[in-house]
């Protein structure tokens, strides 16, 4: 029987393909890691659940998209459902880094007029003497994109929950805010049986509106 959960989310990872999305999943969600990691063939699907603050627990649907060309026509679809999103490149791999902004462009202009919650992920930081890409050159890209910035390491299990975390944070605040919000027909974002009221829902506003407007005729 599934816990009760305020919110769930749903996340797509973005990147090449070998940049090591599916083991971040697999040590995120399954608490393990292997050397041996077979190409995901079109998406993947992974779930798991954070409490985010007391008494709100945020389910987690993770999808694993496959980097190549070839199955870019399959991923695109999931684009538009997905509240968050990994920009995960490899820092033993340069062209892997120079394809984020790519993919952040191909992504952001698949959802419009949505938004979508982004983090830059620079993975397998256990590989430090084989990097090919710098701390530095990696924080700018992210500050150029306006988005968070962590190095994670599947196999050592550095900042992979971090990572997570924090991008369900992000929505979540911005939730609080009322800039995210759930919508009919959106995937994205969808309230629990015992989700909080974070903000007014469209009808209220509407009723609201109406009202004012309306005005007092005693």
């Amino acid at each position: 029987m599934d816990i009760l959960w305020q919110y769930q989310f749903r996340i797509i990872l973005l990147g090449d393909s070998t940049v090591g999305k599916s083991s971040l999943l697999k040590r995120f969600t399954d608490g393990i890691y292997s050397d041996v990691a077979d190409p995901t063939v079109g998406v993947d699907f992974y779930a798991r659940s954070l409490d985010i603050e007391p008494g709100v627990k945020i389910k987690l649907q993770l999808w694993d998209t496959a980097g190549q060309e070839r199955f870019r026509s399959i991923t695109t679809s999931y684009y538009r459902n997905s509240v968050g999103g990994l920009l995960v490149f490899d820092l033993t791999n340069r062209k892997t880094f120079d394809h984020v902004r790519e993919w952040h462009k191909e992504v952001s202009e698949h959802i419009l007029p949505h938004h979508m919650v982004y983090i830059l992920i620079g993975h397998k930081s256990d590989l430090n003497k084989d990097r090919k890409v710098t701390r530095d050159e990696a924080e700018q890209l992210a500050a150029d994109l306006g988005i968070r910035y962590v190095e994670t390491s599947a196999k050592c299990n550095s900042n992979v929950d971090r990572a997570f975390e924090l991008l369900t944070r992000d929505i979540y605040e911005l939730m609080k805010m009322g800039e995210i919000v759930t919508r009919d027909g959106w995937d994205g974002v969808k309230s629990g049986l015992t989700a909080k009221v974070l903000y007014p829902t469209e009808d209220e506003e509407e009723l609201a509106t109406a009202s004012a407007e309306k005005g007092c005729h005693c």
